[in-house]
C-alpha cells in the first residue's frame, strides 16, 4: 500500500500546485483530506485535464474540479475484494479508509494484479556511440552506463516488464559484447531477449530489416538511451483504439524567442508579441508500430525513424502519443549527471 505522504494536496491548493503533487507522487492522483483527516475527494491528471480546457489556468484554485465522491475500500476488504471494486470502477487507484473514514494509504491495481504476460515484441535500438558523452562511454555503450544501482537499458527492460512485455530484441553495435555479457538471453531478468549486430551503423529504424522473423502483433521501438515512466499499456492501447498503423511520442519543447516578434501583412504591422515562447511537439524516441510497416523498411541500409513516419504518414494511419510522464534523453553529460539526481525519486 502506498503512503499518502507525497500525496496529500490541501483543497484550496493550486492546479500548478496539484500538477507537482501528481507528478512527484508517481501514482497519477491527489489526496484530499478534510480538517479530521477525512477523505474530501481525489484529483486526477484527466481533473485537471479537463479544467484547462474549461478555462482554468496554473494559478486557478482545484477547488471546483476536486472529485468529491471517490471510491473507497476499507481497510478490512480482502484483496481480492479490492481488486473487484477496482476493476467494476475501472479505477488504478483506491483509496484504503479505517472505520473511522480516515485515509491509511492507497493501493494500485497494477500492484494487486500481476500484469498479463504479453507477446508484443518490444525493440531496443542500443548500437549508439554514445560520443557525447566521451569519456565515459570509452569502454561502455552509452545505454549500460548506470543510473542509480543499475544500467539505462536494465530499468527499460524493467519499466516494460512491469507492463507484461518481455519479448526484447537489442539492436547492438558498439562495444556489443557489453551488454550480450551482461543480460545474455535475459532468463536471470525474468525476460527473453534476441540481438541483432550491426554490422554498419543503421540508424533508429534500418535495423528492423534484419529482424529474422516479421512480428505478428504490433511492436514497439525505443531509443536505448531514454528513461521515462510512461504507461507502455497505455501507450498499446491508445495505438489500437486510434487504428494506427505506426504511433509516435511526442513531448512539448518550447523555446522562447529573446526579441520582440513583429506580426506583419502586406506592409501593414498587426501586432507585436515581446518575448513570445513557442510550443512544439518534438519526437520523444518511443513508438509502437505494426507489422505493416516494414514493407517501407529497405533490405539492410539505414534508415531513421523520422523518414520511416514520412511513409506512415503518406500511406497509412500515423498518430501521436503525447508524454506528460517523466521522460529525459540522456545525450549529453549534464542530462546524465541529472537523470542520476532524479533516480531516487522517480524511480
Amino acid at each position: 500500500m502506498k503512503k499518502i505522504d507525497e500525496v496529500k494536496l490541501d483543497k484550496n491548493a493550486s492546479i500548478k500546485e496539484a500538477l507537482q503533487i501528481i507528478g512527484n507522487g508517481a501514482i497519477q492522483i491527489a489526496i484530499i483530506l478534510d480538517n479530521n483527516g477525512e477523505l474530501y475527494g481525489t484529483l486526477s491528471d484527466g481533473d485537471i485535464r479537463r479544467g484547462l480546457l474549461n478555462g482554468l489556468n496554473l494559478d486557478s484554485p482545484i477547488s471546483s474540479i476536486i472529485f468529491k465522491n471517490p471510491t473507497c475500500a476499507k481497510i478490512s476488504h480482502t484483496k481480492d475484494q479490492v481488486i473487484q471494486i477496482a476493476v467494476s470502477k475501472k479505477i488504478n487507484q483506491i483509496p484504503i479508509i479505517n472505520e473511522d473514514g480516515k485515509v491509511l494509504g492507497i493501493k494500485l491495481l497494477n500492484d494487486l494484479i500481476k500484469p498479463e504476460n504479453k507477446k508484443n515484441k518490444v525493440i531496443l535500438m542500443v548500437g549508439g556511440l554514445g560520443l557525447r558523452l566521451r569519456p565515459y562511454t570509452n569502454h561502455t555503450p552509452k545505454p549500460m552506463l548506470k543510473v542509480g544501482n543499475k544500467p539505462i537499458l536494465e530499468i527499460i527492460l524493467e519499466n516494460f516488464l512491469e507492463y507484461g512485455y518481455s519479448n526484447f530484441i537489442m539492436c547492438t553495435n558498439y562495444k556489443s559484447e557489453v551488454i550480450k555479457d551482461y543480460f545474455g538471453d535475459g532468463k536471470k531478468f525474468g525476460v527473453k531477449i534476441e540481438y541483432i549486430i550491426e554490422k554498419q551503423r543503421m540508424g533508429t529504424a534500418g535495423a528492423l530489416s534484419l529482424l529474422r522473423e516479421k512480428p505478428d502483433e504490433p511492436f514497439f521501438v525505443m531509443n536505448g538511451d531514454l528513461l521515462t515512466t510512461l504507461n507502455f499499456e497505455h501507450l498499446h492501447n491508445f495505438h489500437i483504439s486510434n487504428n494506427s498503423e505506426g504511433t509516435m511520442c511526442v513531448r512539448e519543447y518550447n523555446i522562447q524567442i529573446p526579441f520582440g516578434v513583429v506580426n506583419i501583412e502586406n506592409d501593414k504591422i498587426n501586432s507585436i508579441e515581446e518575448k513570445p515562447t513557442k510550443t512544439y511537439f518534438v519526437n520523444a524516441g518511443i513508438y509502437m508500430l505494426n507489422p505493416s510497416i516494414l514493407e517501407y523498411v529497405p533490405t539492410k541500409k539505414p534508415l531513421d525513424m523520422p523518414t520511416l513516419f514520412e511513409q506512415i504518414i503518406k500511406n497509412k494511419n500515423a498518430s501521436v502519443f503525447p508524454l506528460r510522464e517523466y521522460w529525459t534523453d540522456i545525450g549529453h553529460t549534464q542530462e546524465y549527471f541529472k537523470a542520476n539526481e532524479d533516480f531516487e525519486k522517480v524511480f
